[in-house]
């Protein structure tokens, strides 16, 4: 963690008192006592430091400390600077990607039902807010941001691509990732002032149906190679790429 977070109701009279992995962190990790100054932040909100107030035991193996803060949150965090239509692979690699896309900077995740999405990962856990909010609270911890990303399920990504994909996105770079065809990821990418969508298909890619609707939507494909990438190595090698064309507040960097 290099930045602890709080949900906005934690927060009293400018003081926060907190247990569990967080406190474990504080004290275990980062050997902190009264007095001490932490990088803390607001969830959805602003970011800045706090100093410890009180340390505790609390005589439970499991959740042995209780710590006490007085926090000063004034400063912005880094906002997202991408959003991401991602055909998602199965539960336990999803569960691995979402805390490195909330500490890479998406802001918004659409999952969508692609052709060769195995229809039963509809029924996972993971898709549960109180399943994932976690996950990506942990990447943004480590990020050291405080904008937690949107999940929303689109199942049927045909329907989804005709109707609503274009207005949702509207005046964003597009960019379909797929091992053939296409430029480079980091090569010829529009700048704009909307920020950009990148859409990455499943484990099996894409299918040729999937790809020219995609095309026909203002997508362009960008390739990583001609090596077929799993989903999760996919979408963190083609964003890493696009970092260094688009900033962290979501606007197409100056030449």
């Amino acid at each position: 963690m290099n930045r602890i977070l709080f949900e906005p109701e934690e927060i009293h009279d400018g003081a926060v008192t907190f247990d569990g992995v967080r406190a474990a962190h504080v004290v275990e990790v980062l050997h902190g006592s009264a007095g001490q100054v932490l990088k803390t932040g607001v969830l959805g909100g602003k970011i800045g430091t706090s100093e410890i107030m009180a340390v505790r035991a609390r005589g439970d193996a499991e959740n042995p400390w209780e710590v006490s803060v007085r926090c000063a949150h004034d400063a912005e965090s880094p906002r997202p600077w991408v959003d991401l239509v991602l055909a998602p692979p199965r539960p336990r690699a999803l569960k691995r990607l979402l805390p490195q896309l909330a500490g890479m900077g998406v802001g918004k995740i659409v999952l969508v039902g692609a052709e060769k999405v195995e229809k039963a990962f509809w029924g996972a856990q993971l898709l549960k807010p109180e399943i994932h909010r976690p996950l990506l609270v942990d990447g943004l911890m480590q990020a050291g941001t405080s904008f937690v990303p949107e999940i929303r399920c689109e199942r049927n990504f045909r329907r989804y691509a005709e109707s609503r994909l274009v207005d949702e996105f509207a005046g964003c770079d597009k960019v379909v990732g797929h091992p053939s065809g296409g430029r480079r990821a980091a090569d010829g990418t529009r700048r704009t002032a909307r920020g950009l969508v990148v859409a990455i298909g499943p484990e099996g890619g894409w299918t040729d149906g999937e790809l020219a609707l995609l095309e026909s939507k203002g997508f362009r494909r960008r390739s990583l190679g001609r090596r077929i990438l799993k989903t999760d190595t996919a979408a963190i090698a083609l964003l890493a790429q696009l970092m260094e064309t688009y900033d962290a507040e979501g606007r197409g960097a100056e030449d």
